[in-house]
């Protein structure tokens, strides 16, 4: 069966020489399934099911992501109908992940945005909880229903453009997004009717102002529509909440749309003055957790990444996150661009939906406020993560001082291939044999003088490695180096007769031109 094309190196090796081939069309190649059972059961013959559900969550994907639900409906099935209840073979184990083999192989071969995301959990966890200390700032009262939040609150979830999740803190309580619904309709906006002719009733320039003055631009225009008069006029143009719920699942709380119409009189005066009509969408609700794939939908050019489904134009996702960085936190949004270089948004209700273009989105919430408006331990956990890791936009200038770059995998990889084949194969270390199979690595390559790990691992008279790289990795078993030896040559020449024992029916078996060198 052929290899899924877009799964780059891997797919590519296997089909490089003619030997490659002719072996291939034999079925004498591993499938994709086979390598991941294979890395994931560390050498046993079955797996767990919480040994893979643990796998899978390390790479920052979760069992509820719909893009598994095919894999995960048939886990449940196949541990339901199974004599040995929670244990999988290589049979069934193929059988539950064959469906969404391609999204797995990307996690596991650590392709995604995040490669090591475990760490880079660690990390946010860490900036999570020096953000926890701090106690300032109050929490909105001009609206009866915010007043009665806890000042305790905090929260930070992300996902980012892969659909890797991670969330901490009390990311379950709903809340309401106020005014960082804002982008989210003038991307709405832009998406359904264009950029020109959304510009030709709001403006594009930080009005210096406050956000809720009631005050317009030369041209009779809201300055922008991170402000209550834009935001307005944003509202008249759209319908916002089906859009919504396809950026991700979220509620409307009437309650609090009533305490805030009750409260709202300067945005009925904006109304009045803008002779348009207020509507509540400042009253969405949503988690954390969601409120941070619709910023993750953002990063992603306006594609949801749990879901593949292009919600926004490309126009209009350039356009918002323009804006959202220069006038997204209030009177703030100057100093927000200068120290974090990020796109954002903050509501009263102490939200702040952050962007890291092409990478992932975030959302803090935590309710007491700065005398800004914006969210205390949300301002301080935004700074601190541009601290820790090169997401500024300008932190990529050459010659700048190195941050953290949780995008790159650690060392290059190109360069240290065959050496890390090799040794792994000298000193026996089958799981490092393991990861290397699954991360796309031609387990047949050579050095310069044309041996293979198979040739080192049989003069080290290393069966069990042996045994993985003809029977997991589907090797040649009968490569020859610059001198013409195999490593049925090596084995015998070292006097290693078990290893002898396994490698000559393989000799046997291989025709001449299958034995010939190729480097």
């Amino acid at each position: 069966e052929p290899l899924p094309a877009d799964l780059g190196g891997w797919n590519n090796t296997v089909t490089s020489c003619p030997v490659s081939l002719r072996r291939r069309k034999a079925g004498l190649l591993p499938s994709l399934e086979d390598l991941l059972f294979y890395t994931i059961a560390d050498g046993q013959e079955k797996i767990p099911a919480h040994k893979f559900i643990t796998a899978l969550k390390s790479t920052g994907l979760r069992t509820g992501d719909p893009r598994l639900k095919e894999c995960m409906d048939m886990l449940k099935i196949t541990l339901k109908t199974s004599s040995d209840g929670v244990m999988l073979d290589r049979h069934l184990f193929k059988k539950c992940v064959q469906s969404n083999i391609v999204l797995l192989t990307q996690a596991f071969r650590k392709k995604f945005v995040i490669p090591d995301f475990q760490p880079f959990a660690s990390h946010v966890d860490e900036l999570y909880e020096s953000a926890k200390k701090l106690s300032g700032g109050q929490v909105a009262d001009y609206i009866p229903q915010l007043a009665k939040f806890s000042p305790d609150l905090w929260s930070v979830a992300l996902c980012t453009v892969d659909g890797q999740r991670h969330t901490v803190g009390d990311t379950k309580v709903p809340f309401c997004l106020q005014s960082c619904v804002k982008p989210l309709k003038y991307a709405i906006a832009v998406h359904d009717h264009g950029t020109e002719y959304v510009h030709h009733f709001i403006g594009k320039e930080p009005s210096g102002l406050r956000f809720n003055k009631l005050f317009l631009n030369d041209d009779d225009k809201p300055h922008n529509p991170m402000v209550n008069a834009g935001a307005i006029v944003c509202t008249s143009l759209i319908k916002c909440c089906c859009m919504l719920m396809l950026l991700t699942g979220c509620g409307f709380n009437r309650l609090r749309f009533q305490s805030e119409r009750e409260s709202g009189d300067r945005n009925f005066a904006i109304g009045y003055y803008m002779k348009e009509k207020k509507v509540g969408l400042c009253s969405i609700e949503v988690t954390c957790e969601s409120a941070s794939v619709m910023a993750a939908t953002l990063a992603n050019g306006g594609f949801c990444p749990i879901t593949g489904e292009r919600v926004l134009s490309p126009e209009a996702v350039r356009n918002t996150l323009s804006l959202m960085h220069s006038c997204g936190m209030y009177d703030f949004s100057g100093q927000f661009a200068f120290h974090v270089g990020l796109p954002a948004k903050s509501g009263v209700s102490g939200g702040i939906l952050l962007v890291v273009p092409n990478v992932m989105g975030v959302m803090c919430w935590s309710p007491p406020l700065d005398k800004l408006g914006n969210s205390v331990r949300g301002i301080q956990f935004c700074t601190d993560l541009v601290s820790l890791f090169n997401f500024h936009n300008y932190d990529n200038l050459r010659h700048f001082a190195k941050k953290l770059d949780p995008r790159r995998e650690g060392g290059d990889q190109r360069v240290k291939s065959v050496i890390n084949l090799l040794f792994a194969a000298y000193s026996g270390d089958v799981s490092a044999l393991r990861r290397l199979a699954l991360s796309s690595m031609d387990m047949e390559q050579r050095d310069y003088d044309s041996r293979t790990a198979l040739h080192v691992a049989a003069a080290e008279g290393h069966t069990e490695v042996i045994r993985f790289l003809l029977e997991a990795c589907k090797v040649n078993p009968v490569p020859r180096d610059r001198w013409g030896n195999t490593p049925l040559d090596e084995a015998m020449h070292f006097g290693h007769h078990d290893v002898v024992t396994l490698l000559q029916p393989y000799h046997n078996k291989y025709s001449p031109q299958d034995t010939s060198s190729t480097t």
